[in-house]
């Protein structure tokens, strides 16, 4: 005789991941466009996914043509490696071994403006600033992205 059961009941469960919706993406992208313009800053603001791939990428009127690919590689960057791009860039300055991290991928940019998105330890997405006068505002404006969506800083 032979036992039935059903299918469901000896499938594995599949892992569940954490992710960024695109509400909340949008929202901490215009939070980030707002505060340059606040500063004076045409900017462009990009959200990455933990995945690689761009959520959201908006491009202010008057930016430069350079700031959205600038600002897609930092939010690239800060998702790939769960490390705000500042923080980065003086790690790789510290010592010389660890240069051959800036050829890791070419779509990474190693300049302040780009920080991880979290939500208590788990890495979801990175937010990248690109056009303001320094990385400092960049990332300044990238840190209001995260805080209008309640994301750790």
């Amino acid at each position: 005789m032979t036992l039935l059961t059903p299918i469901a009941a000896t499938a594995q469960e599949l892992p569940t991941v954490p992710y960024l919706p695109l509400e909340r993406a949008t929202k901490a992208a215009q939070a980030a466009l707002e505060a340059c313009a606040a500063e004076g800053s045409n900017v462009s603001v990009a959200i990455v996914a933990r995945s690689g791939a761009t959520q959201v990428l908006l491009k202010a009127d008057n930016s430069g043509a350079h700031t959205a690919s600038s600002a897609e590689g930092k939010a690239f960057t800060a998702a790939a490696l769960g490390r705000d791009t500042a923080g980065l860039a003086e790690f790789i300055a510290s010592k010389p071994a660890n240069d051959g991290m800036r050829d890791m991928d070419p779509r990474m940019v190693i300049q302040a403006g780009g920080l991880p998105v979290k939500f208590g330890d788990a890495l979801v997405a990175g937010i990248g600033v690109g056009g303001a006068p320094s990385g400092d505002i960049d990332a300044k404006c990238a840190a209001a992205g995260l805080k209008a969506i309640g994301a750790a800083e």
